[in-house]
């Protein structure tokens, strides 16, 4: 390795190289001190006046177009914006001048205008002409088009999607020889000015992240299909309040819905029964402040605000946080695509207003760099575009009640590179993913004020795979627990899984946090989640079947590494291998997340893409039959065990020293026989048995110890059981066997079936899990 001095000439010459090349990597460029946080369209404190405020680093005019009605209607005014040193562009307005003399009497709907250097004003401009039109994009990534009308970044609500019923024709936003001179302003979003709200009531929980349960779940979805919900408030942020007190039944501390900001979706009901073109995931983000008005009863302007907040408050006031999937690292207007024969870009909001701040572009500045497989990476080293992302996680905490958020292929935000090229730091203190938790910091171990963040660590391109390598103050979905535990039940013979890579995943993958300083709550375990198999579909699905028709399909993509089984087509085989995935998640170490259904094994027959399904396949079922009623109690007691017994929400990692002196190891794993194992059966991938002893005094758990068989065979095996500790012995909570299937098969607590103590033999049948207490 070369001295520090070498290695600092080398990466100045690694900077000039790439320079010249038109790369750009290193620090972010210095940005003058700018007032994001007052961007937008915002009343002063008497309602007499809005000011307008957007910034643009290159624009070289802007102006505002004021509308009474969102679509279909010609501006009724419009205002040029003064510019000041930081590149921010403002006016204001009386609101009696609006109404007095532009009849604009009621909701103002806006949109902005701009021109730059590669389309400078002209004075004989107007709307749909081609006066001063210099090229569509030029040599600095610059593609101005005021023939296109643009929302606000920082608009706190929208009146409506690009597409919509009536209007599914999207040439209308793009640029290129065909589109440029078309203009949008009739049929493009607006934004909406809304009045100074106020924050969202209710008390936030301080629960400490590792003793959170998670659900992931669509919005619309939670209720669309449940007729326990009015049919007027099913599949809105209203109807998912009222299931605030079910998911506390099944021991749910944090829902985590999938994206609620704007996205397009206003189409997806223009033929519900085709699933070409719809968006229901909602990974397509039209603003980043906006609640989406589909998931709102109240679509009036301020009403899916004001119904959002009173959701945040329903759960909080059942003792559940709100956990959100946000979406930073691409937008809704996408890459190029091909249309009339040439390649276009769409323009609607921040590529019109400032290509190469908001957008990562190749080294020429003529394309999206893509490093997320949707058309474009967010720029998210530039500070500017970073403010945005800062500014909108702070609105939906502070002012939406919002206790936590999982981001979308997280990587993106640990760029270290805004054109040209893609590079992933952790430790680079300018990247959006430092940034963030520098500004808002994590929630702490013990709990209290603070943010749950939650990063997805991948994503397409090459250097995005970043599993146990995102910054201090971030979970991660752990995608090689998902991976290690579905290749031991699933794919035996095939995948080799060693028992000391199943310690690991149990244990908290110390192997994955334990280096950097993190917890094993930092792991989000998972055995499925809304990108991919539902719960029941792992168990019950050889591969995937994504192109069936409607409503469970079709649907494109998805992954073909699912490292499923239908074990043998056997339906109580099926429930059982379920069971064991519940019941991985809620004996392991970590913080567990399901997915909505799984409780009650909920199917898509085998679509394991199912982004597009705006449909009853997709949405949860509210009808279980018998077993499914099992299985939800199976889910919710084990729930509750793992609530009641704090030595499986570790807040460090297990130590295997006897830290009280009561001959009890705080973790101790043993093999079937009831030794410990040597280092030739931890690295031997034909063991497929493991147990482990956890002592509940080190703790405060109300057991004096916990043990774990998982018994990954198909035959049966015989386990010993180790010391329950001095006077104490063992109990059963649960086996779960096809034998025990049934409404009992989790124990209460009082009602374990007494075992014996140590020596006791146990005949765990083939792919089950035993859990014991002692006392």
């Amino acid at each position: 390795m070369p001295r520090p001095r070498t290695r600092a000439v080398l990466a100045r010459l690694l900077v000039a190289m790439l320079a010249a090349a038109g790369l750009t990597v290193g620090s972010p460029p210095a940005a003058a001190s700018i007032d994001t946080r007052s961007l937008g369209a915002r009343y002063d404190a008497t309602g007499a006046t809005i000011t307008f405020r957007v910034h643009s680093a290159a624009a070289t005019r802007i102006a505002v177009y004021l509308y009474a009605a969102p679509t279909d209607a010609a501006e009724r005014v419009s205002y040029v914006l003064t510019r000041d040193a930081s590149a921010i562009f403002s006016t204001s307005v009386a609101v009696a001048t609006l109404r007095d003399t532009y009849g604009i009497t009621g909701t103002v709907y806006y949109g902005y205008r701009a021109w730059g250097p590669n389309w400078p004003y002209s004075t004989a401009w107007t709307k749909g002409s081609s006066a001063g039109f210099i090229s569509d994009v030029d040599s600095a990534g610059n593609r101005f088009n005021p023939n296109k009308l643009l929302v606000d970044p920082y608009a706190r609500e929208m009146s409506h999607d690009p597409l919509r019923p009536g209007m599914t024709n999207g040439t209308v936003y793009a640029s290129g020889p065909s589109y440029r001179t078309l203009d949008s302003g009739p049929y493009a979003p607006k934004g909406i000015v809304l009045a100074a709200g106020t924050a969202a009531t209710g008390t936030k929980p301080t629960r400490p992240f590792k003793d959170d349960i998670v659900y992931e779940v669509h919005v619309r979805g939670l209720t669309r299909n449940d007729p326990g919900v009015p049919a007027a408030y099913q599949g809105t942020y209203r109807g998912a309040g009222m299931k605030a007190g079910y998911l506390a039944s099944l021991g749910v501390t944090a829902v985590e819905f999938l994206p609620v900001q704007e996205t397009q979706n206003d189409a997806n009901d223009v033929n519900p029964t085709s699933t070409s073109g719809d968006n229901y995931w909602g990974y397509m983000t039209l603003n980043w402040f906006a609640p989406d008005r589909r998931y709102s009863s109240d679509r009036t302007p301020g009403g899916p605000t004001r119904e959002f907040q009173a959701m945040v408050k329903a759960f909080h006031d059942a003792g559940i946080k709100v956990l959100l999937d946000v979406v930073y690292n691409h937008t809704g207007e996408g890459g190029a695509y091909n249309s009339g024969g040439s390649s276009v870009y769409d323009l609607w909001s921040w590529r019109g207003l400032d290509n190469p701040t908001y957008y990562s572009l190749t080294a020429d500045r003529q394309s999206s760099w893509d490093n997320t497989g949707v058309g474009g990476n967010y720029n998210t080293y530039n500070p500017v575009a970073q403010d945005l992302i800062v500014d909108s996680l702070a609105y939906w905490k502070d002012i939406l009640g919002v206790d936590g958020f999982r981001h979308d292929l997280a990587t993106v935000l640990g760029n270290t590179c805004q054109h040209g090229c893609y590079q992933y730091s952790r430790t680079d203190p300018n990247t959006a993913l430092n940034r963030i938790v520098r500004e808002m910091p994590a929630r702490p171990a013990g709990g209290g004020s603070g943010v749950d963040w939650i990063g997805e660590p991948w994503a397409v391109g090459a250097g995005t795979y970043q599993v146990g390598n995102l910054p201090a103050g971030w979970s991660e979905w752990n995608g090689q627990y998902r991976d290690t535990l579905r290749s031991d039940q699933n794919r035996m013979g095939y995948d080799a899984v060693t028992p000391g890579q199943l310690a690991n995943r149990f244990a908290g993958s110390s192997d994955l946090y334990g280096d950097d300083g993190r917890r094993p709550w930092n792991s989000v375990n998972f055995m499925v989640a809304h990108d991919g198999f539902t719960l029941r579909d792992l168990y019950a699905c050889n591969t995937k079947n994504n192109t069936q028709g409607w409503p469970y399909g079709p649907s494109d993509g998805g992954s073909d590494d699912n490292r499923s089984w239908d074990q043998g087509g056997v339906a109580a085989d099926q429930r059982r291998a379920a069971r064991n995935g519940q019941a991985f998640l809620m004996l392991s170490a970590g913080t567990p997340m399901m997915t909505g259904g799984d409780e009650v094994l909920r199917g898509i027959r085998c679509n394991n893409n199912p982004y597009n399904l705006d449909s009853s396949a997709n949405w949860l079922g509210w009808s279980p039959d018998a077993a499914q009623i099992t299985f939800r109690t199976f889910t919710a007691r084990l729930a509750a065990f793992r609530k009641a017994h704090p030595a499986l929400r570790p807040a460090s990692f297990y130590s295997a020293s006897d830290g009280n002196g009561n001959g009890l190891a705080q973790l101790v794993w043993f093999t079937p026989t009831g030794s410990s194992p040597d280092s030739a059966y931890w690295g031997d991938a034909n063991n497929h048995a493991i147990g482990w002893r956890i002592d509940g005094t080190e703790f405060g758990d109300p057991a004096s110890a916990i043990y774990v068989g998982y018994n990954g065979w198909s035959g049966d095996v015989n386990f010993v059981l180790p010391s329950p500790g001095a006077g104490k012995q063992w109990y059963r909570v649960t086996d779960t066997s096809n034998w025990a299937e049934g409404p009992e098969q989790v124990a209460q607590p009082g009602a374990e079936a007494y075992l014996g103590g140590q020596g006791t033999n146990y005949l765990l049948r083939g792919r089950a899990v035993l859990l014991l207490v002692a006392r």
